[in-house]
């Protein structure tokens, strides 16, 4: 199939999930990039429509995909279906996968009230490179399927199961670490570097701007920090929340 207008009814369609609205009513968003879209077929998502760019050389889209299903656009439709500052080659549609808790989910990060998608996307590529095993967002936090957020985890939102909670009674049994700046008064921080992490651990993250609410220090059974130059007053969340997770969960 070949698409040459803008106004086309499908780009409109496929147009409004760079809208978060449609991504929740719809269940699908969008996989920009022929790696990211390769990726995403190799982990098995369902792929409902891809758009590539007319006259694109063959071995650039080498995709074992059904013709029903891909569709050859203009750069000016895939501008339009994509909120990059240069338009992609390809742009997909994929439905987004769902998950079911396991009890065999040990190393647990919560973040709570993240609002930038790039750091949201930081951090699950981080959290997929250093083995956790899920990933909760709690409270009013960034949809995981904004197109930045997507496009910041390189290829790994789909590697690591995330669940959007708003109720934590799972993790009564769980070591509850809350991460603060340091110099917190009265309350009792642990430096990270002294911290022996138990088997069952649930990380809590809050935003850069707020930090963790106090429903959530209240949860928390510990307090950890990062050590750091009495110059430095704090680090950036998607810096912080890498450090945490490696120097926890690669020991």
């Amino acid at each position: 199939m070949k698409i040459t207008s803008v106004n086309n009814d499908l780009i409109k369609e496929t147009a409004k999930l760079l809208r978060s609205k449609y991504r929740d009513e719809s269940g699908l968003f969008l996989v920009e990039g022929m790696k990211g879209i390769e990726e995403a077929i190799d982990a098995k998502l369902e792929i409902v429509h891809l758009f590539v760019q007319q006259n694109l050389p063959p071995h650039l889209n080498p995709l074992p995909l059904g013709e029903e299903i891909i569709c050859e656009v203009t750069e000016p439709i895939l501008a339009k279906i994509s909120d990059a500052k240069t338009p992609p080659k390809a742009v997909a549609v994929v439905k987004q996968p769902k998950y079911k808790w396991s009890e065999k989910f040990k190393k647990v990060v919560l973040l709570e009230g993240i609002k930038d998608p790039g750091n949201l996307g930081t951090i699950l590529r981080s959290a997929s490179a250093f083995g956790i095993d899920a990933l909760v967002l709690y409270g009013d936090t960034v949809d995981l399927y904004n197109p930045k957020c997507v496009r910041s985890t390189v290829g790994n939102l789909w590697k690591i199961p995330v669940f959007k909670m708003s109720d934590l009674s799972i993790f009564a049994n769980y070591e509850r670490i809350a991460t603060l700046p340091k110099g917190v008064n009265g309350v009792t921080v642990i430096p990270l570097k002294s911290y022996k992490p138990t088997e069952k651990i649930l990380v809590m993250f809050g935003s850069e701007a707020d930090g963790l609410s106090e429903e959530l220090k209240n949860f928390a059974t510990k307090n950890i920090t990062i050590e750091m130059g009495a110059n430095v007053e704090s680090l950036n969340l998607s810096v912080s929340a890498s450090i945490i997770m490696y120097e926890l969960f690669n020991k």
